[in-house]
Parts: structure tokens; C-alpha cells; sequence
């Protein structure tokens, strides 16, 4: 039993190592910020759970104590990094391109044409400026 244990958590520690060094690679070899913006989400996501996770079986395996601040924690990075990765790419689009750059959104009908949500024209007012 405690081969297999420590088995688990070697592995989720280099699966977790394996996905920091891959995502700190990409980050760094990726030309340009959307491409680059890929990277730190699964890092964060997969390398840095991936470690949470060992850290979690070893307490639970080896101390007989469940720590929650481990799972607190990684449901926070699969929450947080997510929505600051859709926030950097919004900031990005306003800064870098303009409507006219970006591809036309799938519509299901006619009725549904609308443009990308971060330039709706509906939603801009001009007086807020």
C-alpha cells in the first residue's frame, strides 16, 4: 500500500512539474500575447493542480489528515484563471485590433446577428467617456 501511495504521489508531482516546465516554455517561445496567453491557464490549471492534488493524497495517505485548503485552493485556480485569461484577451482586443480585424461570429440564424460581445455597438454608450 505504501509503494502504490507513494507511487500516486510522485506521479501527480511530475505530471504537475512536467505541465509548469511546458507551460513556462510556451510562455516564453510564443510570439505573440494571445498565443502566449494559452500557456499560463494550463499551467495553472494542470501543473499547479496536479501538484495540489499530490499534496492532498500525501496528507490524506501518509498523515491520515484531509487537509481542505488544498481543495479550497484548486477549485479557486479553476475558477480564477479561466476568467483572468478571458479579461487579459478582452484588454488585448481593445488595445490591438479593431472589429473589422476579427473573423465573422457564427450565428445560428439571421435573427441572432449579432457582432463580438466585446464590441457590441449596443453596448457602447459615448456619453461614459
Amino acid at each position: 500500500m505504501d509503494f502504490l501511495a507513494e507511487l500516486l504521489v510522485a506521479a501527480l508531482i511530475f505530471i504537475g512539474g512536467f505541465f509548469a516546465f511546458v507551460g513556462s516554455y510556451g510562455l516564453v517561445k510564443l510570439p505573440d500575447t494571445m498565443s502566449r496567453l494559452h500557456t499560463p491557464t494550463k499551467t495553472t490549471t494542470l501543473g499547479v493542480g496536479a501538484i495540489l492534488l499530490a499534496s492532498m493524497a500525501f496528507f490524506l495517505l501518509f498523515e491520515k489528515n484531509f487537509s481542505i485548503h488544498e481543495l479550497l485552493i484548486t477549485i479557486f485556480l479553476f475558477i480564477a484563471a479561466p476568467l483572468s485569461a478571458n479579461m487579459i484577451s478582452k484588454a488585448y482586443m481593445h488595445a490591438n485590433l479593431s472589429p473589422d480585424d476579427l473573423p465573422a461570429p457564427q450565428q445560428e440564424s439571421e435573427k441572432e446577428a449579432v457582432g463580438w460581445a466585446t464590441y457590441d455597438p449596443k453596448a457602447e454608450r459615448k456619453d461614459i467617456r
